[in-house]
Protein backbone atom coordinates (compact mmCIF):
# COMPACT_ATOMS: atom_id res chain seq x y z
CA UNK A 1 0.00 0.00 0.00
CA UNK A 2 1.03 3.33 -1.12
CA UNK A 3 1.12 5.51 1.70
CA UNK A 4 0.56 9.48 1.47
CA UNK A 5 1.23 11.56 4.36
CA UNK A 6 1.26 14.89 4.87
CA UNK A 7 4.71 15.51 8.23
CA UNK A 8 3.34 18.76 8.81
CA UNK A 9 -0.33 17.27 10.20
CA UNK A 10 -0.44 14.52 12.99
CA UNK A 11 0.25 11.38 11.08
CA UNK A 12 -1.65 8.95 13.30
CA UNK A 13 -5.01 10.42 12.24
CA UNK A 14 -3.71 10.54 8.47
CA UNK A 15 -2.73 6.21 8.95
CA UNK A 16 -6.39 5.88 10.35
CA UNK A 17 -7.82 8.05 7.75
CA UNK A 18 -6.73 5.73 4.56
CA UNK A 19 -6.60 2.44 6.22
CA UNK A 20 -10.64 3.34 6.73
CA UNK A 21 -10.72 4.32 2.95
CA UNK A 22 -8.70 1.00 1.84
CA UNK A 23 -11.21 -0.84 3.91
CA UNK A 24 -14.25 0.77 2.41
CA UNK A 25 -13.20 0.67 -0.61
CA UNK A 26 -12.40 -3.27 -0.67
CA UNK A 27 -8.52 -3.54 -0.80
CA UNK A 28 -8.74 -4.73 2.84
CA UNK A 29 -11.09 -7.55 2.66
CA UNK A 30 -13.05 -8.73 6.48
CA UNK A 31 -10.38 -10.87 8.35
CA UNK A 32 -7.68 -10.09 6.12
CA UNK A 33 -4.68 -9.67 7.95
CA UNK A 34 -2.51 -6.40 7.44
CA UNK A 35 0.75 -5.96 7.20
CA UNK A 36 2.80 -6.16 10.62
CA UNK A 37 3.23 -2.57 12.39
CA UNK A 38 7.12 -2.77 11.79
CA UNK A 39 6.03 -3.37 8.33
CA UNK A 40 3.67 -0.33 8.51
CA UNK A 41 5.87 1.83 9.71
CA UNK A 42 8.77 1.35 7.08
CA UNK A 43 6.37 1.43 4.48
CA UNK A 44 5.11 4.59 5.17
CA UNK A 45 8.59 6.02 6.69
CA UNK A 46 6.93 6.72 10.26
CA UNK A 47 7.94 6.10 13.88
CA UNK A 48 6.02 1.73 14.54
CA UNK A 49 4.72 4.05 17.94
CA UNK A 50 2.57 5.63 15.46
CA UNK A 51 1.62 2.86 13.73
CA UNK A 52 0.65 0.72 16.85
CA UNK A 53 -1.54 3.98 18.01
CA UNK A 54 -3.13 4.57 14.69
CA UNK A 55 -4.18 0.38 14.62
CA UNK A 56 -5.45 0.57 18.81
CA UNK A 57 -7.49 3.73 17.82
CA UNK A 58 -9.07 1.38 14.72
CA UNK A 59 -9.81 -1.37 17.01
CA UNK A 60 -11.52 0.93 19.75
CA UNK A 61 -13.34 2.02 16.85
CA UNK A 62 -14.43 -1.48 16.16
CA UNK A 63 -12.72 -1.68 12.64
CA UNK A 64 -9.61 -3.57 13.38
CA UNK A 65 -8.93 -6.20 15.53
CA UNK A 66 -5.74 -8.16 16.84
CA UNK A 67 -5.21 -11.42 17.32
CA UNK A 68 -2.37 -12.50 20.24
CA UNK A 69 1.01 -13.25 18.38
CA UNK A 70 -0.55 -13.21 14.79
CA UNK A 71 -1.28 -9.41 14.11
CA UNK A 72 -3.57 -7.45 12.79
CA UNK A 73 -6.90 -8.16 11.12
CA UNK A 74 -9.62 -6.33 9.67
CA UNK A 75 -12.95 -6.49 11.37
CA UNK A 76 -15.95 -7.87 10.00
CA UNK A 77 -17.63 -4.68 10.84
CA UNK A 78 -16.46 -3.03 7.32
CA UNK A 79 -19.25 -1.07 7.42
CA UNK A 80 -18.02 1.17 10.49
CA UNK A 81 -15.10 2.12 8.17
CA UNK A 82 -16.88 2.91 5.10
CA UNK A 83 -18.72 5.37 7.94
CA UNK A 84 -15.52 6.40 9.57
CA UNK A 85 -14.39 7.91 5.92
CA UNK A 86 -18.05 9.05 5.14
CA UNK A 87 -17.46 11.73 8.13
CA UNK A 88 -14.19 12.54 7.44
CA UNK A 89 -15.57 13.08 3.77
CA UNK A 90 -17.94 15.18 4.96
CA UNK A 91 -15.92 16.81 7.69
CA UNK A 92 -13.45 17.80 5.29
CA UNK A 93 -16.46 19.04 2.36
CA UNK A 94 -17.92 21.67 4.97
CA UNK A 95 -14.42 22.87 5.84
CA UNK A 96 -13.78 23.51 2.23
CA UNK A 97 -16.79 25.07 1.79
CA UNK A 98 -16.61 27.49 4.57
CA UNK A 99 -13.48 28.66 3.97
CA UNK A 100 -14.53 29.52 0.39
CA UNK A 101 -17.52 31.65 2.01
CA UNK A 102 -15.13 33.35 3.99
CA UNK A 103 -13.14 33.92 0.60
CA UNK A 104 -16.49 35.81 -0.59
CA UNK A 105 -16.56 33.42 -3.19
CA UNK A 106 -20.42 32.54 -4.85
CA UNK A 107 -21.18 28.69 -5.52
CA UNK A 108 -20.80 29.44 -8.91
CA UNK A 109 -17.48 30.19 -8.75
CA UNK A 110 -16.64 27.53 -6.53
CA UNK A 111 -18.15 25.14 -8.75
CA UNK A 112 -15.81 26.63 -11.54
CA UNK A 113 -13.28 25.98 -9.83
CA UNK A 114 -13.54 22.78 -8.74
CA UNK A 115 -15.06 21.81 -12.58
CA UNK A 116 -11.38 22.75 -13.67
CA UNK A 117 -9.55 20.28 -11.36
CA UNK A 118 -11.57 17.65 -13.28
CA UNK A 119 -12.81 15.87 -10.11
Amino acid sequence: MEWVLNKNKPICPQLCEQLCLRIADGTFKPNERLLSVREVALSAGVNPNTVQRSFEELEHQGILYSVRGSGWYVSENTHLATAAFERLLAEKTEAFFSEMQVLGLSGEAVKKYVEEWNL
